[in-house]
């Protein structure tokens, strides 16, 4: 079982649905329905990568995907909801081709009607104490668990989740007296009928707050969930936006404002982690990732506010605000679902910090250059304006200028971005040749070269990755791998999305419809790496792999449902130039490193303790085995508190181009420092320095040959 209340997630997160609805009636326009459905249909069938029939097995998908979207806690629907739903199981393949959507109307209706009987559930169950002496367990993972069978069940387990959820805030109180008593002590503990009056209280508070704000949702966003239960049929990255939602899917909290420095999304009625901003508030906190969900915002030390199914306008107020000021987010990590309260300290966010930037370091009496790339940028409309490639050419001349001997290239949690750059900046260190292959649907892999012969760089040279380096991450590393031009380091492998999506919009399929029909998020193409072999699904793998904290957990592509299968092409001309004369040697010796290095041993153990603790899913709800789990749990924790403490005593700097624009306030010196101090404290950094400076070249005045 797993043991601490950090670990639990809120009630709330149980019942919150996966995808937006609302209890009014219908107000959708039918045939604007039935367009939608048609034009979708129209474009997954001929514009998608990968042409999926619409047969049985994908009306099974569909079924599947809309109840769970709808009742991801089992929570509304029974066995006997579900057999009357099965009906059409192998029957909306036929639907769609028809726009008929009897199926959704079906589904839908009950749900209404369940919504209403819920409300009164938790209100008649939250009126009574619960008997916590009782020996009874629950286990929250619901993709396992099966539909009540029948009405008593589903109360019952109602019963049983709002019992959880009382007993976390019980001992979430109780551990707050705690501490006040020992600062206080004339203060006066609560009685356990107190607490637990006060915690189903709380839990009554924000299950009617949650259910005003589902019934302020709007339709479009309920239709948008059965239209999403039709694209992900095709891969999870192909999604319907309705107008509002594509609107608000653009709105960037970096560079614009005081904040914490990151960018969110509405999917559903959670709110996303979509982006942290290099350089920004909650990237130097540390503990916020994309990914995660954030439910509760609270200012400094007030009460937390819950923002589960808030509009994200809203939900944005609350998380923004003033330089210097104190929020705190409770947050469900992606990581492992545990339930974690981020304090940041908001900050102006400068847009400059998510740019390339560089730092000189000395070790062992030599001079090396670490660059930072957060994404691969550019701006289309503006060729004069600045892009990753540009910016990378520069800071490699700067460095150069200082007279670096080796190369370290930081990609982690770079995303990816433009195609465009990533193959240019890949030819700073090749000379002209394949980079990539692109294929579009049932045609032949194109090849993409890099075609201007100069080398900006032609020394030693080390890529740093980790699980969330993806798309133009992995172009760019796989291509100096295959080159044999550097050595990957870092997790075991990348991200894996090796696919290209396009946002278009469907009135473009449909002009004649005066309404805005949305848009539509559509896989079109897949990249393939020189050698032949596709970067989806297997992303990367490291010539030398670190343990993270990621280590045993599902995390990248390969872990989402319906995800593209990894497959290959010919391979392209090209001639890998074998940079190095002692590449075996320096990996060997640093996965020797690596296997003697307490820290990392550490770090391993840690991520296996977060692998279990993602995979043990039963609490007990009997309180005193409740508490004895969660402080066994508390103390198996208390040994990985140092798990990332770790000091290189190497002293990082500024380039000398820097100085300059630092004193101008051009670029801000403060963040420069503390991002030079985090890297005297990154393990990472430092083994890939430590490969850096043993890498001994081979004559380079080969190039490649076609």
């Amino acid at each position: 079982m797993k043991r601490a209340f950090k670990f639990i997630i809120p009630f709330v997160a149980f019942f919150i649905l996966a995808s937006s609805f609302t209890t009014n009636p219908i107000k959708n326009d039918p045939e604007k329905d039935k367009v939608l459905i048609s034009v979708i249909n129209y474009m997954l069938t001929n514009g998608h990568y990968l042409p999926k029939d619409l047969d049985d097995d994908f009306s099974e998908h569909v079924f599947n995907e809309f109840i769970e979207g709808l009742d991801p806690s089992k929570r509304y629907f029974t066995q006997e909801d579900i057999e009357d739903f099965s009906r059409f199981k192998y029957l909306i393949d036929n639907q769609l081709k028809k726009a008929d959507l009897a199926f959704y109307h079906l589904v839908y209706g009950r749900f209404t009607e369940k919504i209403k009987s819920a409300k009164k559930y938790y209100g008649e169950i939250l009126a009574q104490p619960f008997n916590f002496n009782k020996r009874e367990t629950i286990d929250i993972d619901y993709d396992k668990i099966p539909f009540p069978r029948n009405e008593n069940e589903l109360i019952n387990n109602w019963r049983k989740q709002l019992k959880l959820n009382t007993l976390s805030r019980i001992q979430e109180k109780q551990d707050l007296e705690t501490e006040k008593g020992k600062n206080d002590k004339n203060f006066k503990k609560s009685s356990f009928k107190t607490l637990e009056a006060a915690a189903r209280k709380e839990v009554l508070k924000n299950m009617d707050e949650l259910y005003i704000r589902i019934e302020e949702l709007e339709n479009a966003d309920w239709f948008s969930t059965f239209l999403n239960s039709v694209t992900s049929g095709f891969d999870p990255h192909s999604t319907y936006m309705a107008p509002n939602v594509k609107e608000k899917f653009d709105i960037d909290m970096s560079g614009k404002i005081e904040g914490i420095g990151a960018r969110l999304q509405k999917k559903g009625i959670y709110t996303h982690v979509f982006e942290v901003v290099s350089g920004g508030p909650a990237w130097k906190q540390g503990d916020l990732e994309a990914g995660d969900i954030i439910l509760k915002v609270a200012q400094a030390d007030e009460e937390p506010l819950d923002i589960v199914g808030m509009r994200l306008d809203d939900a944005i107020k609350f998380i923004k605000g003033k330089k210097g000021t104190e929020v705190k987010l409770t947050v469900k990590k992606k990581l492992d679902n545990s339930i974690r309260v981020i304090s940041i300290i908001r900050d102006v966010v400068n847009l400059d910090e998510t740019f390339v930037k560089s730092s000189v370091v000395l070790k062992d009496g030599k001079k090396y250059g670490v660059i930072n790339l957060p994404k691969f940028y550019i701006d289309f409309s503006d060729k004069n304006f600045r892009d990753s490639a540009k910016d990378m050419e520069k800071e490699i001349a700067n460095l150069k200028k200082e007279n670096v001997e080796g190369l370290l290239i930081d990609l982690r949690n770079n995303g990816g971005g433009s195609l465009k750059t990533a193959i240019e900046i890949a030819g700073l260190f090749i000379s002209e040749g394949p980079v990539v292959q692109v294929k579009y649907r049932g045609e032949k892999a194109r090849v993409q070269h890099d075609q201007d012969p100069k080398i900006q760089w032609d020394g030693p040279l080390v890529v740093l990755v980790n699980e969330l380096s993806a798309s133009a991450s992995e172009i760019f590393a796989a291509a100096m791998q295959d080159y044999n031009r550097a050595v990957i380091i870092g997790s075991n492998q990348t991200y894996g999305k090796g696919t290209v999506q396009n946002i278009l919009p469907i009135n473009q399929f449909y002009p004649d419809y005066k309404e805005d029909l949305g848009f539509l998020k559509m896989t079109i193409q897949k990249f393939y790496r020189v050698n032949g072999g596709s970067t989806q699904k297997e992303g990367v793998y490291s010539d030398i792999a670190m343990p993270d904290r990621y280590s045993y957990m599902k995390f990248g592509e390969r872990d989402l449902d319906g995800a593209l299968d990894w497959d290959k092409v010919p391979k392209a001309r090209y001639t890998p130039v074998n940079s190095y004369e002692n590449f075996s040697d320096v990996v060997n010796e640093s996965k020797e490193r690596i296997m003697q290095n307490p820290s990392f041993t550490l770090i391993n153990d840690y991520a296996k303790w977060l692998k279990k603790s993602q995979d043990d899913t039963t609490y007990s709800l009997n309180f005193k085995q409740f508490t004895k789990e969660a402080k066994k749990h508390q103390e198996q924790g208390e040994k990985f508190k140092s798990v990332f403490k770790f000091e290189s005593k190497l002293k990082f700097e500024s380039p000398k181009s820097e100085l300059p624009l630092i004193k101008k306030d051009i670029i801000d010196g403060d963040k420069r420092t503390a991002w030079h101090q985090n890297l005297a404290k990154d393990i990472y950094i430092n083994e890939a320095l430590n490969v850096l400076s043993r890498l001994k070249m081979r004559n380079l005045n080969q190039v490649v040959q076609h």
